[in-house]
């Protein structure tokens, strides 16, 4: 079956991987960072803010199954699209949200859903997300790989004590 790839920077990458990982025609979400110039670069670099990258996960699809207009829905619920400066506690540039398109199609969707979620009034100030052309895709460290699953305790106080659940139940009604 035909795949596609889609790439979302949503502050913590820990935080994005869950919400996509259990959905049909999800084949794999790896936790990577993109965005910048700087090949290969390791966490700590990203995490200085000078790299260009952002933190992000990169999703393989099977978008007959799960097309990328509902991956975009995910996306805009779990992170704040309002905040120019990261998310949550997180701050600085690779904390930046932004959709990382890799086709024209995937683009102008993108490009729609934020005018729908900026016109439908859900919040009162302006959606700060970047929609950006998708660039070199570098893979996290090991360690933060499916990092909900295998640190669920530390995933669940860290994605509590940031703000972003109480944020998604307040705004999305749901919370992941």
């Amino acid at each position: 079956m035909k795949t596609e790839k889609a790439t979302f920077a949503g502050g913590c990458f820990w935080c994005m991987v869950q919400p996509f990982d259990t959905l049909d025609g999800i084949e794999a979400v790896v936790s990577g960072y993109t965005g910048g110039d700087l090949p290969n670069p390791t966490y700590e670099q990203v995490c200085t803010n000078v790299t260009g990258h952002r933190e992000a996960v990169e999703i393989t699809f099977q978008p007959e199954i799960y097309p990328y207009e509902q991956l975009l829905e995910v996306y805009w619920s779990q992170i704040d699209p309002t905040d120019a400066g990261g998310q949550f506690f997180d701050r600085g540039d690779s904390y930046k949200t932004a959709i990382y398109y890799h086709t024209e199609e995937q683009r102008i969707a993108a490009e729609q859903s934020k005018q729908q979620l900026e016109q439908s009034g859900k919040f009162n100030k302006p959606i700060a997300t970047d929609i950006l052309e998708a660039k070199e895709f570098y893979p996290a460290e090991t360690y933060h790989q499916d990092y909900y699953q295998k640190n669920p305790t530390h995933y669940n106080r860290y994605a509590t004590g940031s703000g972003r659940k109480a944020f998604i139940q307040n705004h999305w009604g749901e919370s992941k």
